[in-house]
């Protein structure tokens, strides 16, 4: 049986206990692998090589860190049918959206920080009384990164790029859930000629290697990625010691479709926005709100095309969505959509019979779900759900469509679809979230800011506010 191991110092390495976790293929609900068990021995043992490279890559320079991740992106490209297979075993994403999306944002990730470190610049300031002000920039140390399980190279390499082009050092802790496209990482490093150490991988459970890592007077920064539970244990463990923390945490997104709306566009627009990944996205839409003059005709045409999406096997190109991460998440989708019926809540998609072959019948899959008539204070309307089920709710006014958005304590992302871009951007001003998409839905621009308010976070990140976290920025005064 395959096995994940660690990767410390450039090295793969079996977990210090010789203890291993079962790694399940959701699709079939079987084990396929086992991921390294990780004590506190071995997040001790990648820090100390992470801050042992520290000075050599810190100095290495813009032009050397640069060509390095460069090689880094080429070599992902040139394997990604390997990542992309991988993270459709491993996760259950369907492999059109792990070759489409997935792994060709984690090659851009790479790209934009391998350029964007050679063209940074900084103002300076002259003063009356002839003094030269400026700001330089360093890298701080060993940055403790930990990703989710839902976009697993995605979003920890979208962590890694800017750290190792700030140059900083890096000791990562992916899902134990999907261990596998972090595990293949490590080759492309090797290949690409990062230097032992720069950036290691230790996998293993949340409560052991993850609050040994950003607990751990060696690791100066922390930036996350998950639930804000997590988060909220992590802004706490690391308050004492004044860490840089950066955190995306979770999410309970409104999509908001207006009366002049064009439903031939937004329909599939809202389709995406409500069960891309399986909705397993942070960013998927899971509130649902409709203006009145088009909620008749706008529900009918949602449901029909919610009903004609295929569910199955993720590896078939003919598959829209996959099976649920895990027994355990698979659980909780389905004890709320119960839930939700208990409520007096009507199921208008999702009660359909799914039909799979035998290799399937025991994975994690659950039908798009639609549900209507819940009332603003169900515990679906506030919960997150993170996974295929959206509920619908008609508004007359847009200020009541702001209010049902912003009635939850998260504060993410939203988006609106409209044919009046000016009712558009006002609505998007008052809608308290870190990012709202006006006729689109996971437009992403690697230059601009991204992260949440309320508690959807801690702090932004993206082009330069990547470096404004990856960074301690000094300001100096030389009398001329």
């Amino acid at each position: 049986m395959q096995k994940f191991q660690n990767f410390i110092n450039g090295e793969y390495v079996d977990p210090s206990s010789g203890g291993w976790l079962d790694n399940v293929n959701p699709a079939s609900g079987e084990v396929y692998s086992q991921v390294a068990d990780s004590d506190a021995m071995d997040v001790v043992m990648a820090i100390q090589a992470a801050n042992k490279a520290f000075e050599k890559w810190k100095k290495a320079g813009a032009q050397k860190r640069s060509k390095v991740l460069y090689k880094i992106a080429d070599l992902i490209e040139e394997r990604l049918d390997d990542f992309a297979k991988a993270e459709s075993i491993d996760q259950g994403k369907t492999l059109k959206q792990a070759t489409t999306v997935d792994i060709p944002r984690a090659v851009a990730n790479f790209r934009f920080f391998a350029g964007e470190i050679l063209h940074h610049t900084e103002i300076s300031t002259v003063t009356d009384k002839g003094a030269l002000n400026y700001t330089r920039r360093d890298p701080i140390g060993v940055a403790g990164l930990i990703s989710p399980w839902n976009l697993p190279l995605y979003l920890l390499t979208w962590k890694i790029a800017p750290a190792l082009a700030s140059g900083n050092t890096a000791v990562c802790k992916p899902s134990e859930f999907t261990p596998a496209t972090a595990t293949l990482l490590g080759e492309v490093f090797n290949e690409a000629g990062l230097p032992k150490g720069v950036c290691n991988i230790v996998h293993g459970r949340g409560d052991v290697v993850g609050e040994t890592l950003v607990s751990h007077p060696g690791v100066p920064l922390v930036s996350f990625t998950g639930s804000s539970a997590t988060g909220e244990k992590i802004l706490n463990a690391t308050s004492s010691r004044f860490k840089k923390v950066s955190l995306e945490l979770g999410g309970k997104n409104a999509t908001i479709v207006m009366n002049d709306a064009d439903l031939i566009k937004t329909i599939p627009g809202v389709i995406s926005a409500s069960f891309s990944n399986q909705g397993e996205v942070c960013l998927c839409g899971e509130k649902l709100l409709v203006q009145e003059g088009i909620y008749d005709e706008f529900v009918e045409k949602f449901v029909e095309a919610t009903k004609n999406l295929v569910v199955g096997d993720p590896m078939d190109s003919k598959t829209d969505m996959g099976p649920l991460v895990s027994q355990q998440h698979y659980d909780k989708v389905v004890s709320l959509i119960a839930m939700a019926k208990s409520d007096q809540g009507k199921v208008l998609a999702g009660d359909e019979e799914l039909e799979l072959s035998d290799g399937f019948k025991r994975g994690y899959f659950v039908r798009p779900t639609v549900i209507a008539d819940m009332s603003n204070c169900s515990e679906l309307h506030q919960t997150e759900i993170f996974g295929p089920v959206v509920t619908l709710q008609p508004f007359k006014y847009a200020h009541e469509a702001a209010s049902w958005a912003n009635n939850s304590d998260y504060g993410l992302s939203a988006s609106v679809w409209t044919q009046d871009i000016a009712k558009g951007h006002k609505l998007a001003a008052n809608l308290d979230v870190g990012t709202v998409w006006i006729n689109t839905w996971l437009n992403r621009d690697l230059r601009m800011p991204f992260g949440g308010a309320k508690a959807s976070g801690l702090g932004r990140e993206g082009g330069e506010h990547s470096f404004d976290f990856y960074t301690e920025q000094k300001t100096v005064c030389l009398q001329l």
